[in-house]
């Protein structure tokens, strides 16, 4: 495995409402060399110009490769053990699975020879599994992920927790380095509840009987 020094800079973003050209600069403006598309459905209905068969040849145009991975990474997984009694995804219980640890391991191979970015839909991170699912696994192996946001702005891993940490009332917790370990138990806590609030969620009398 290599060191995260060695890795080139991992970012994220949505692809919201922008124009297909809006997009594509804002990943030619930070120098994105590789499109990991993390929607389970690489299609949206509202917004035609990132839907497949389209998306990929136009990313591609653009000089940016574009890999899938939605089946590994995607919010939306078909594994029924990974959802709640209510439906909701458990996004904790998702990243102990093969698949999903699997993602993780080649967006880190990945980041050894080329920047790269994940690709979701929503604008803001804090709404979207990308952040509440993938981030904290790329914390733990070292990463620190940038979030290309809206007019090209840049928003830290660090700034991205810090506003999470605000919205679920820990603001007091946000910078904390007298007690570092305090500052991440409330990021857990953090995480979970905004979770239960976006994360992607079922009818429950689509999940096995025994639940």
């Amino acid at each position: 495995m290599p060191t995260t020094s060695d890795l080139k800079p991992v970012f994220t973003l949505g692809h919201s409402n922008f124009a297909l050209d809006v997009f594509l600069g804002m990943l030619r403006g930070q120098q994105v060399q590789l499109l990991i598309d993390v929607r389970s459905r690489p299609q949206s209905g509202r917004f035609p110009q990132f839907s497949q068969p389209g998306f990929q040849p136009a990313v591609e145009a653009a000089d940016i490769a574009y890999l899938f991975m939605g089946e590994e990474l995607g919010g939306r997984p078909e594994d029924p053990d990974v959802y709640m009694g209510d439906g909701v995804v458990d996004y904790r219980r998702r990243r102990k699975s093969y698949a999903f640890r699997s993602g993780v391991e080649r967006v880190l191979s990945e980041a050894e020879s080329r920047s790269l970015a994940l690709l979701c839909a929503e604008e803001d991170p804090l709404e979207c599994h990308r952040f509440l699912m993938i981030c904290p696994e790329l914390v733990a192996a070292g990463v620190r992920p940038l979030h290309i946001r809206k007019g090209s702005r840049l928003e830290t891993q660090e700034e991205a927790e810090n506003r999470l940490l605000a919205a679920s009332g820990l603001a007091s917790m946000a910078g904390n380095t007298l007690f570092p370990e305090a500052r991440l138990q409330a990021l857990d806590e953090a995480y979970d509840s905004q979770a239960r609030k976006c994360a992607f969620r079922v009818d429950p009398a689509q999940l096995p009987a025994s639940w």
